[in-house]
């Protein structure tokens, strides 16, 4: 699978182990950066994943500041996507069969490489359900069709 990751400086640590973590699991890794843990805005990474998962570049997408909050919102306001700052296993498993998420994100100051990497490996082995579901991302989707 191809995968968009991004990270502000407080992210950087955590998205280097779980970039690592996907490619020795065999996936392919788009990091529109930061390099370094130097201080820098996170908008502009957060907006560069987004966007390769929204034009359909990278199926995923994985996302990490700080707190996770930051970049779910940036990713968030592209069209086309649904983030979820994920904390556990279930939160991920859960937004990704109920929302048909595209996009995590995770807190560099609260989760540990184990813990960032279960919830990336879940995010990414879970399908949408459908189903019921499919109307209420269909729902999400009319609403940014409205607002742009």
């Amino acid at each position: 699978m191809r995968i968009a990751m991004g990270a502000d400086h407080a992210g950087f640590e955590l998205k280097q182990a779980v970039k690592q973590q996907l490619l020795d699991a065999g996936h392919e890794v788009e990091d529109v950066g930061t390099e370094s843990a130097e201080s820098v805005d996170y908008p502009p990474f957060a907006a560069a994943a987004a966007r390769l998962v929204a034009s359909g570049e990278a199926e995923r997408g994985v996302i990490v500041c700080g707190s996770g909050n930051g970049v779910a919102i940036v990713a968030n306001k592209v069209d086309g996507i649904r983030a979820v700052n994920a904390h556990d296993v279930a939160e991920a498993e859960m937004a990704r069969r109920h929302n048909n998420i595209n996009v995590v994100t995770l807190s560099g100051q609260r989760l540990d490489a184990d813990e960032a990497g279960a919830i990336v490996t879940e995010f990414l082995s879970k399908d949408f359900e459908g189903g019921r579901h499919e109307r209420r991302v269909g729902e999400i989707s009319a609403v940014e069709r409205e607002e742009s």
